[in-house]
């Protein structure tokens, strides 16, 4: 047998080691800060064309809708909106999540589920949510339970097929290592489609919210207040009735605030702890 030895290998002291990157660099590199500096540039174009046109009226500059903003924060008039519009936003968007992991459920367990999951999705899914507003009315009344039926079927169909894309898409080795687990139905999906399909679950997850969202801000304009409350979508029609459209911008604002947290706090951060973290996304 041969001896057994090691090498003493000498410092390699000739080759330069790479100094920091400088501040400004590792500055630019964060996300956070980009985003910012686009923010600031269309805050400050914003307010140009306002001066520029100088009629508060159509346009208000965007001091004066921080200022609207910062009133009605302080006088908790728009946080109770908000609380309102999103507590009627999580239970349609919870129910149709829950249906469309049913659904996709069921159409990957048997050909008859496949069928029904097709057919429905190309019925429904073209058709607007707010185009079933009429019916919910008739069937619900004015209430939280009309606005929670064009929720669901706003998240519904899109989380269904971007779920049901990313189950055909798990490699068949995952497929069959699940089974000589002994992996069937319910815990076949839960231990390997759902990890292995989690890119496309997102996907369908952000597509779903973000139509809930504009969804539920229509819906509210379109009839307003439910059970004697009214939403964010009520405080901007309300708002424009009256002709204060610096409040009317302020609304707005607080819906695009919203969308940018939820993206970039609840599904970001989601997608770092799990997908990127795993190598399944760059």
């Amino acid at each position: 047998m041969r001896q057994e030895y090691e090498i003493h290998l000498e410092p390699l002291l000739s080759v330069p080691v790479e100094r920091e990157l400088p501040l400004r660099q590792r500055l630019w590199q964060q996300g956070w800060l980009r985003k910012g500096l686009i923010l600031i540039v269309l805050a400050i174009l914003w307010e140009a064309v306002a001066r520029y046109q100088n009629n508060d009226l159509l346009l208000p500059s965007f001091l004066q809708t921080f200022a609207a903003l910062y009133d009605g924060l302080l006088s908790g008039e728009l946080l109770s909106k908000v609380s309102i519009s999103l507590v009627v936003l999580l239970k349609g968007y919870l129910i149709g999540i829950v249906l469309a992991f049913a659904l996709t459920t069921l159409a990957v367990s048997t050909q008859l589920g496949q069928d029904l999951l097709s057919t429905l999705t190309s019925m429904f899914n073209p058709l607007p949510a707010i185009a079933l507003l009429p019916l919910a009315l008739l069937w619900f009344g004015l209430g939280q339970n009309s606005l929670i039926f064009v929720l669901v079927h706003s998240v519904l169909w899109a989380l269904a097929l971007n779920t049901y894309s990313g189950f055909l898409g798990v490699s068949e080795t995952l497929r069959m290592a699940g089974r000589n687990y002994g992996l069937k139905g319910m815990r076949f999906v839960l231990f390997i489609l759902i990890p292995a399909a989690l890119p496309s679950i997102l996907a369908g997850l952000k597509i779903g919210w973000a139509f809930a969202w504009r969804t539920l801000i229509a819906a509210e304009l379109v009839f307003g207040a439910t059970s004697g409350k009214g939403g964010l979508g009520w405080y901007i029609f309300q708002n424009r009735n009256e002709l204060y459209t610096d409040k009317v911008f302020a609304g707005l604002a607080v819906v695009i605030l919203i969308g940018l947290l939820v993206e970039n706090l609840v599904f970001d951060t989601f997608e770092r702890l799990t997908v990127k973290r795993w190598g399944m996304q760059r």
